[in-house]
Order: C-alpha cells, then structure tokens, then sequence
C-alpha cells in the first residue's frame, strides 16, 4: 500500500511545478496537481517502477492537464469575445502595452521545435532538475542539458535578431 501523504508531500512541488511550466497559471497548475494526485492514488496499483515516483507522476500530470486544456479550449475563445480584450475599466492602450510586452518570449517558446521547447519550459519555468527532465525524456541528463542550453540560445539569437529590425 503508497502512503500517499508521504507522497504528496515529497512530490507535490516538483508536480506543481512541472504543470505550471506547461500552464504557465497558478490556478490551472494547482487544479491539475490535485487531480494528478487523485488519478495516481486511484491507480497506485498501476505503478510498475520503471521510473522514479516523480516521473511518473508527471506523466500522469501531462495527460490530465492536456486533457484539461482540450476541455477549456472550445470556451476560450468565447469568453475571449464576451471580454472584449480588456480588463475591466481600462481603455485598450494598456491592454494593448501589457499584451505586447508579454507575448516576446512566449512567442518565440511557441514557435520553437521540439524538444528545445519542453525542455526550456520545464528547467525555466517548472525548474525541474535536468535528471528529471532526462527521465521524462528517456534520454541521459548531458542530452537534458545541452538541449536546454540550445533552446536558450535560440530564443536569445531570436531576441537580437528582433531588436535589429
């Protein structure tokens, strides 16, 4: 029998924060790490040990947040046009200031080839270990990190050539 207190106590950062680094939103990555919880004490017994706990836990988180993001994506758009594109009593320009500010890095992470970009998301914004990152990926912790560093230079050669035009 998983003592999953110890569990989810030992686990719950490292999930918490690999959603965040695919939601990148705090109230998305907290909904999904309590339903990754759930689904791993409802198939505890599905655990074979081929990986690390943690690993294995994030691959639950990853299929339940997809799963969430393909629920929510048909009433984005809905919800984006009953909006209008503003907040609440603030004319467009700072919407409009904030939304480009905002959108240079994401922007270049969304157009970057995989694995560069789940690798850069996960060490970035999940800060997940580069061993993890290796187990996740069935690769070696070197492949981890050189990817993650090319990533980075891609996004960084992306940036310069943006500022030159």
């Amino acid at each position: 029998m998983v003592d999953i207190e110890r569990v989810y106590e030992e686990h719950f950062i490292t999930v918490y924060r690999y959603v965040l680094s695919l939601s990148r939103n705090q109230h998305i990555a907290e909904e999904v790490t309590q339903e990754t919880f759930f689904k791993a004490l409802k198939s505890a017994g599905s655990f074979r040990g081929d990986c690390s706990l943690s690993v294995w836990l994030c691959q639950i988180a990853k299929n339940t947040y997809l799963k969430h993001r393909e629920k929510t994506k048909r009433t984005d758009g809905l919800k984006e046009k009953l909006k209008g594109g503003a907040h609440a009593g603030e004319g467009p320009e700072p919407a409009l200031v904030n939304k480009e500010a905002s959108k240079r890095i994401p922007r270049f992470l969304h157009d970057m080839d995989e694995p560069y970009k789940e690798v850069f998301s996960l060490r970035t914004f999940g800060e997940l270990p580069f061993n993890d990152i290796a187990e996740l990926f069935g690769k070696s912790e070197n492949w981890a990190r050189v990817t993650y560093f090319r990533a980075k230079a891609k996004i960084k050669e992306a940036l310069e050539h943006e500022d030159e035009m």
